[in-house]
C-alpha cells in the first residue's frame, strides 16, 4: 500500500489539482469535463458514478534513453 498526495481547488467550473504526477487542470460542468494532465488531454462525459474517458489529441512518445553500459556489452 503506497501514500499518495492530491489537492484540488476549486474555482467555479474550473478546478486546479496537484499530484505526485503533476499539475493539472480542468473544466466543465456537471456529467462533462475537459481535463489536461501531464499525459494528455481527456473529454470525460458521464455522471451518477459512470463516466468515460477518451484522449483527445495526440502525445509524443519519448524516445528510448541511450545505455553506453549496454551498447559496450553488445560491441
Amino acid at each position: 500500500m503506497g501514500i499518495f498526495f492530491r489537492k484540488s481547488f476549486k474555482v467555479g467550473p474550473f478546478r486546479l489539482n496537484f499530484s505526485q504526477s503533476g499539475i493539472s487542470y480542468s473544466a466543465g460542468i456537471n456529467g462533462a469535463r475537459l481535463t489536461s494532465v501531464p499525459r494528455g488531454t481527456y473529454v470525460t462525459p458521464g455522471g451518477n458514478g459512470i463516466y468515460y474517458r477518451q484522449r483527445i489529441g495526440s502525445v509524443e512518445k519519448k524516445q528510448p534513453r541511450h545505455n553506453p553500459r549496454a551498447l559496450k556489452n553488445y560491441l
